[in-house]
């Protein structure tokens, strides 16, 4: 629905954020940013901390995309595995890469601290495996980041899992105590408040119509006008048309999440007893965490094709049910989704086009915090400094094949292998 959120667990226990006016007649900046989800808005706290003017603007609410939708888990890396980034630009850059991604989760640390941002932050999460060959998988993985990164895990075996989480889907877990989980919409409003507060010009229910190149940059909405020196485009998965080039470098996904009800403090922790978010690693994956009330949240189900799955909530409870098999019969009280903008290659796609338009997407999934250094990237690269964009920006990137008509269909086609997979292998 224009002008509110999308119904959700994060939408209704979030506090309420104060509406922002609607863009009207033609401002000045130093910089327009087009979305206020994480990246735009940590973009625009960097470049308002440096003293520049920014406006930003929003095409429906603050949070209202992505960044206020998510599973709300923050980890380490990108989306891709880091060894495809090492396969593109070397292994030496490849570090600078992984460490800068562990910025990302520091950025979102040091923001609640500085701002006084309450998301709900909770520390630790792991990825499970489902079959002995996700154990060599993860096991090869946690070798190379300890390796080549220097980024150790913990190796829990099932026993030590279970003492956590009792279960006997899962045969062991690849630990992170540096990641964690948070709530998304809270974190999104709390940006824009810190954002706000630096002189930001916020607007909402501005979607922008066109983008005019050029010397200094015009973003046009229906109602209004920016005139800027610098440009970003920071929507991701909602934005089309605006810069053509970028948009057949991106897929947007739908992934889809519920919350049941309240379980209550003892039987929450029956479920996971130490609060750590969890996903599996298969590619079709279930994710899960718990709420700050004492919900459980499970993720999924994800579409290729753009269009809801069929019997979604019935989906999640029983997706859930195989992995809490006491939580058989248990009401969903929110289902909800959106999209996320994936790369084809699931590695980060940021850089420029031409002197004063940047750009950040391709986050696949894996953007709590990779959104947060996007932002502080081109920020810098907007202040001159432009070493960190230019790393990011030799990850080579290719348009989804099928063109127009193919390309959905074709990812489809593929994901459906994949799922296939999951199951027999």
């Amino acid at each position: 629905m224009s002008g509110s959120h999308v119904r959700s667990w994060y939408a209704a226990s979030a506090p309420d954020f104060p509406a922002q006016a609607t863009l009207e007649g033609t401002l000045q900046a130093d910089v327009c940013i087009l979305g206020a989800g994480i990246t735009g808005l940590s973009t625009a706290i960097e470049l308002a901390e440096a003293g520049l003017s920014v406006v930003v603007l929003e095409a429906q609410r603050v949070g209202w995309g992505a960044s206020g939708r998510s599973g709300g888990q923050a980890i380490f890396g990108f989306g891709c595995d880091q060894s495809k980034i090492t396969q593109a630009v070397g292994l030496a850059d490849s570090k600078r890469l992984f460490d800068w991604s562990l910025e990302g989760l520091a950025l979102i640390k040091g923001r609640c601290a500085q701002y006084g941002i309450n998301c709900d932050w909770r520390d630790m999460h792991a990825h499970v495996p489902i079959k002995p060959r996700h154990i060599t998988e993860l096991k090869n993985w946690q070798n190379d980041l300890a390796e080549n990164f220097d980024y150790p895990l913990q190796w829990w075996d099932r026993e030590q899992l279970q003492a956590v989480m009792p279960n006997q889907r899962y045969l062991g877990a690849l630990v992170d105590t540096n990641s964690g989980h948070l709530h998304p919409l809270k974190y999104t409003q709390g940006l824009a408040r810190a954002a706000l507060g630096l002189g930001v010009r916020i607007f909402e229910q501005s979607k922008v119509t066109q983008l005019v190149r050029g010397d200094r940059p015009v973003f046009k909405t229906v109602h209004g006008q920016v005139q800027c020196d610098f440009a970003v485009l920071a929507g991701n998965a909602y934005v089309h048309g605006i810069a053509p080039e970028l948009d057949d470098k991106i897929m947007p996904v739908g992934t889809y999440i519920g919350a049941t009800e309240p379980l209550g403090e003892t039987r929450a922790k029956a479920l996971i007893g130490n609060d750590m978010a969890v996903a599996d690693v298969n590619w079709a994956l279930d994710y899960f965490r718990l709420s700050a009330d004492h919900r459980l949240l499970f993720g999924g189900r994800a579409s290729y094709s753009t269009l809801p799955p069929p019997d979604l909530s019935g989906t999640l409870r029983r997706r859930m049910a195989r992995v809490f098999p006491t939580l058989e019969g248990v009401k969903m009280d929110y289902v909800w989704g959106g999209f996320l903008d994936i790369s084809l290659n699931r590695a980060p796609h940021w850089g420029r086009l031409g002197s004063n338009l940047y750009f950040a997407q391709g986050f696949s999934g894996h953007g709590i915090a990779a959104t947060g250094l996007a932002g502080r990237v081109m920020a810098e690269a907007i202040r001159g400094q432009a070493g960190r964009l230019d790393m990011f920006s030799r990850i080579p990137h290719r348009n989804f094949p099928g063109g127009r008509a193919l390309r959905t269909p074709l990812l489809v086609a593929a994901m459906a292998w994949f799922k296939l997979r999951d199951a027999l292998f």
